[in-house]
Formats: structure tokens, sequence, C-alpha cells
């Protein structure tokens, strides 16, 4: 189990650096908070499987089963409103408006 978990948590801040990376040479705000938050997410739930695989007791387990569910469910929101922010401040907000939506009848 701890060769496992080693791995995954390597694997986990090999990603974490990746991310870091995609935030730092990626050209624009929704490319940067799409490399944040997605490669993020893989890359902490892998960190935190990997703790758990380390160190497999109950009093370990719910904490860190505490931290991956408050992630899993802030993460995807904190990403949403950063891209409603940053196309807000690019101006494209009326024109996404127009944008035809999936489903919508060709005219």
């Amino acid at each position: 189990m701890t060769v496992i978990a080693v791995v995954l948590i390597g694997l986990g801040a090999a990603l974490l650096v990746i991310a870091a990376w995609g935030v730092i040479r990626l050209p624009d705000a929704l490319s940067r908070q799409h490399a944040a938050t997605k490669a993020g997410t893989l890359a902490l739930a892998l960190v935190l499987i990997g703790a758990f695989l380390f160190v497999p007791t109950v009093e370990w387990a719910w904490r860190l089963g505490l931290i991956l569910a408050f992630l899993m469910a802030t993460l995807p929101i904190a990403s949403h409103l950063l891209a409603r922010a940053a196309v807000v401040e690019a101006g494209l907000a009326d024109e996404m408006r127009d944008a035809p939506r999936v489903g919508d009848e060709p005219s």
C-alpha cells in the first residue's frame, strides 16, 4: 500500500506543478482558470487518496473525505464564477447572450 500511496502523491504533485505552469504560461484568463481548476482538482484528489492509503485510519479517512468533498463542491462553482467574470471583463457578455445555444433550431 505504501508504494501505491507514494505513486499517487507523486502523480498529484506532478499534476499540481503542471497546473501551476499552465496558470503562468497560458494566454488568456479562461485558459488559465481551466488549468488551475481541472488539473488542480484531480491533483488534490490524487494527493488525498494517496494520503489515505499512506495512513489508513478512521480519524484520517473522515478528514480527508471532508476535504475532498469541500473541494469537489466549491472548485466547480469558483471556476464558473471566474470564467463569468473574465467574460464580463472582456466585454463578451453581449456576444455570448446572442450566440446560438445547443438545441436551438437553425434559422
